[in-house]
């Protein structure tokens, strides 16, 4: 099994093309490309969002913890 040539890629797009519709196709293409990035942040480990933990205490307690698990000293 070989990878898909030019023409099984054009094929599959006319088959996508008859069961969305040209309506739909931008908005399934676009949505599709948007999950597939969400996975490949998954799996890389990547989190562009910021904790709400962090979000909410500030700058420092977010610099406070120590790293050994326990909280920090008030």
């Amino acid at each position: 099994m070989g990878a898909l040539s030019p023409a099984h890629l054009i094929i599959i797009l006319v088959i996508a093309l008859l069961i969305l519709g040209p309506g739909k196709l931008p908005e399934t293409g676009a949505a599709l490309g948007h999950a597939i990035r969400e996975f490949r942040h998954a799996v890389d480990g990547k989190d562009d969002a910021v904790s709400p933990a962090a979000a909410t205490d500030g700058p420092a307690q977010a610099t406070a913890s120590s790293g050994t698990g326990e909280p920090p000293a008030v």
